[in-house]
């Protein structure tokens, strides 16, 4: 299954956008971000315990725009590969979700 986001040309560098589906146990929630130029795609999970990145919609990045940051327990993810360098699961890593561009729209392929 492949679900459209948004369009590629509406997500600015240093930003990021969350998107959830269903809800209760088929609930998935995924955030999609360009940094550097590279879009990159992420479960909204932090791997410490699981609640979601952001606290405030699409609020993902640091203030420098260096990493992601859990605003639950402040744990700092590099955004090119998700890996943790700071906090309660330094060394762990954000799981990727598959996302491509098609006719300019990103497109989220199976979240299973």
């Amino acid at each position: 299954m492949t679900r459209p986001l948004c369009r590629a040309a509406s997500l600015a560098d240093g930003t990021a956008r969350g998107f959830v589906f269903g809800a209760g146990s088929t609930r998935q929630a995924v955030f999609v971000l360009r940094h550097a130029g590279e879009i990159r795609a992420y479960r909204n999970a932090c791997p410490h315990r699981g609640t979601p990145l952001e606290i405030m919609p699409d609020a993902f990045f640091d203030a420098e725009c260096r990493f992601l940051v859990c605003r639950t327990h402040g744990a700092q993810f590099r955004p090119a590969d998700g890996f943790c360098v700071a906090g309660p699961c330094a060394g762990r890593s954000l799981t990727p979700a598959p996302v491509r561009v098609e006719n300019g729209v990103l497109v989220l392929d199976e979240v299973g």
